[in-house]
């Protein structure tokens, strides 16, 4: 069990949730790799989280303490603790692709809109915002334990590993819309980075997507193109 309190670094083998929704999530969906769970002296156990925690076998430890250092959320009264674990993605499965998201904010709730749509791969491309860090994990509201996600140095390294999946890069100069690509069973959305999107040479790789808008904006948020892209391509493959 974790005795020393410390801020989370990327360069830690652990990483804390926040809240007792994400805990929750942790516990029931990988319970091997829950260290302990700390509980605020303010924390009501209504939940049955004692309870829960006490027949997996996952120690429960009150201490403030813990959380005027590990907690970022002032109002949560729960943190859980666990080993960052390595992920394969599955290879008859669709994929999702970042390339160098750069707010955890944001890839947060692409995983969780991922979660809700049963899109259960995410490959992030580096340098990348840290899928482990607290702040995304929160975002995620716990839905990061329900996916299998990979880093990758390069978007080539990870083309190397699936060669069999269709590629559809979602770019400002795309040539169909989300609705319009034909029903594809592995399929690989690829989007890009929030401030930038992604580099011309994509446009010549698969099948370009692009989300038409209105002229009053020039491209969407990085969390809402990808939720408008996901939930399309879950809908034309029969996943939602």
């Amino acid at each position: 069990m974790t005795n020393k309190f410390k801020a989370y670094k990327k360069e830690f083998e652990i990483s804390y949730t926040s809240g007792a929704y994400a805990t929750f999530e942790l516990l029931k969906k990988r319970t091997s790799d829950a260290e302990c769970v700390y509980i605020h002296s303010d924390y009501r156990d209504d939940d049955g989280l004692s309870e829960l925690c006490n027949a997996l076998n996952v120690p429960l430890v009150q201490s403030d303490k813990a959380f005027s250092i590990l907690n970022q959320k002032g109002n949560s009264y729960v943190l859980g603790v666990f080993r960052k674990y390595a992920d394969a993605l599955a290879v008859d499965e669709p994929h999702i692709v970042l390339v160098n998201p750069s707010d955890m904010g944001n890839l947060g709730t692409i995983i969780r809109t991922m979660a809700g749509l049963n899109l259960r791969n995410l490959a992030v491309i580096e340098p990348a915002a840290d899928v482990w860090n607290p702040k995304t994990v929160r975002a995620s509201m716990g839905s990061l334990f329900h996916i299998r996600q990979c880093v990758y140095a390069s978007f080539d390294e990870y083309q190397t590993q699936y060669p069999l999946h269709t590629l559809f890069p979602f770019m400002l100069t795309g040539s169909i819309a989300p609705e319009d690509a034909p029903p594809c069973p592995l399929f690989t959305l690829i989007f890009g980075n929030e401030a930038s999107g992604l580099c011309e040479a994509f446009a010549h790789i698969g099948q370009s997507v692009k989300i038409p808008l209105s002229t009053d904006l020039d491209s969407f948020n990085l969390s809402i193109a990808a939720g408008i892209g996901m939930y399309a391509f879950a809908r034309n493959n029969n996943l939602v």
